[in-house]
């Protein structure tokens, strides 16, 4: 074989390598990636770019393009794994901000080893990466000055780039191409872009609902708003976790009856799908559809009124329950909240259970030591968002019949700590531990509405799906929600709303989450005909 001849197998054998880089797959639902049969629109342009460069005598190819491609193979990878894990995109701007706390969640609860070999590994890629990619363009660049395999390279990788323009003006697809990672970052560029970028680009808010009302209906009761962390639709349309769920659930609609309250649920559809929390959580307090932090950051700054600040100028006591928050929050002064307990005012003493620390169960039966004694006081609008049903979903705390023990340094028996302990959640599949920690929240649930000699209204309600690497590929974003009362007159006009009898809601969706809230205020502001 002549040198000409076994360099154009070389540089065939790059090409394919370099195409590869750029259009593998995701293996749902891991981090795990397969090779794909797609074209790479980056790789066509770079190929053009070397040909015209090459009298530069490959510089390029040796330094700035081996770079520029470690950064294309990184994008491609986030843009595939983010939606496979989590069901929607990676927000560099967004998200990049929580990662601080992501690894501190890490360092808590994942061996030291594991995340140094993580960091290593990660880095041991990273070079190789570079360099097989350096080789592989040094092998195209190496022909690029011979005249005939310039010009074939030249025509090919043009017509790739026609073939690509074609099939998307036209809407077709007869060649597979992978999407352009160069599109990925003009996204989060756009991103950035609205936070820093004139006042034309703020973001068009919805109008507020007419918080209006005496909210009559309540007849001073309690109102407990619970965001139950991860609680989608999931949970009643896959059949196997409706299996898994059926005790528990059977156990809290016992609890509603025993009690002498009714349920009524439905579905709405959440602004967000797998994380990101606090869009649906500012969402249903302001009645403004939030879907993305740049509405977020401007709703926050704005004077809306919200729930809280509605039921507060009424008498109520606005109390935020969040055993999830170890810093200062700020922001919760534009909610309306008269009081918020994160982590430390709620002075958790028992065992640790993962990041999150404080079992939900403790949380509800501190909220009632602290603000729903006895002696007559104003009603109380409480907020909370669980922390045992957020990822990675455990290890869950022993549910505790016995809530005289709650609050206690020993509220747990040592084998039943050590047992949960052991179900530590697997990254690679997260389903079991999702399922057994929306278990205890429910049989928590349950035991609280057994305890109550005056039960408030509660409100449970799912922030959103779970990530899709429990919830699936192309999961809706519905998500289920539950008011639980005794009064008679707001079950029944949530039922006029389109609320159903029981805890199974029925499809189709009442509408966006946010629409719930002139619901809500409508229903809380009904009266007895009695």
């Amino acid at each position: 074989m002549d040198v000409p001849s076994f360099a154009g197998w070389r540089a065939a054998a790059a090409l394919v390598i370099l195409n590869a880089s750029l259009t593998f797959e995701n293996v749902w639902p891991t981090p795990r990636i397969r090779w794909s049969n797609a074209l790479s629109l980056e790789l066509a342009i770079c190929v053009v770019l070397l040909a015209l460069t090459h009298r530069i005598k490959g510089r390029i190819a040796r330094t700035a393009l081996p770079a520029l491609w470690v950064v294309l193979i990184a994008g491609h990878y986030l843009d595939v794994t983010a939606p496979g894990l989590y069901g929607r995109d990676f927000n560099l701007y967004w998200d990049s901000q929580h990662l601080g706390n992501v690894a501190a969640m890490l360092a808590r609860d994942v061996p030291w080893w594991l995340i140094g070999a993580a960091v290593v590994f990660a880095l041991i890629l990273t070079t190789l990466a570079f360099l097989l990619s350096r080789l592989a363009l040094g092998q195209i660049a190496a022909l690029m000055p011979q005249r005939l395999p310039r010009r074939v390279l030249t025509a090919s990788a043009m017509l790739v780039i026609l073939l690509f323009v074609g099939q998307r003006v036209s809407a077709t697809s007869v060649v597979p191409f992978a999407d352009p990672v160069t599109e990925a970052y003009a996204r989060q560029a756009r991103y950035v872009l609205a936070m820093l970028g004139p006042g034309a680009t703020a973001p068009v808010l919805g109008e507020s609902p007419a918080f209006e009302g005496q909210l009559r209906g309540l007849e001073g009761s309690d109102v407990l708003l619970v965001f139950l962390e991860s609680y989608g639709a999931v949970t009643y349309e896959t059949p196997e976790m409706a299996a898994a769920l059926r005790n528990s659930r059977a156990a809290l609609d016992a609890a509603v009856h025993e009690s002498q309250l009714e349920v009524v649920s439905a579905y709405v559809d959440s602004p967000t799908f797998g994380a990101s929390s606090w869009l649906a959580h500012l969402s249903l307090l302001s009645g403004v559809e939030v879907r993305d932090q740049y509405a977020y950051t401007s709703l926050m700054a704005s004077t809306r009124p919200t729930i809280l600040t509605h039921a507060r100028s009424l008498g109520y006591r606005t109390i935020g329950l969040m055993p999830g928050m170890r810093q200062p929050w700020p922001e919760g002064a534009f909610y309306g909240f008269d009081d918020i307990y994160g982590h430390d005012a709620l002075q958790y003493k028992g065992p640790q259970f993962g990041w999150w620390a404080i079992p939900d169960q403790y949380a509800l039966a501190k909220l009632d030591s602290l603000e729903r004694p006895a002696a007559p006081r104003a009603p109380v609008f409480v907020v909370f968002p669980t922390s045992t049903t957020h990822a990675p979903f455990g290890p869950a705390a022993p549910y505790q019949p016995d809530w005289s023990r709650v609050l206690t340094d020993s509220p747990y028996d040592a084998d039943d700590v050590e047992r949960s302990m052991a179900a530590v959640p697997d990254l690679t599949n997260l389903s079991p531990s999702y399922v057994r920690a929306m278990a205890y929240d429910f049989y928590t649930l349950a035991g609280y509405l057994r305890e109550q000699k005056s039960a408030p209204l509660i409100i449970v309600i799912g922030d959103h799906q779970p990530p899709a690497a429990v919830s699936g590929r192309g999961a809706s974003w519905r998500v289920p929600v539950h008011v639980i009362s005794g009064k008679r007159h707001i079950v029944q006009r949530l039922i006029d709303h389109g609320f159903r009898p029981g805890l199974q809601p029925s499809q189709p969706a009442l509408g966006p989450m946010h629409g719930l809230v002139p619901v809500f205020l409508d229903a809380f502001d009904a009266t007895d005909p009695d």
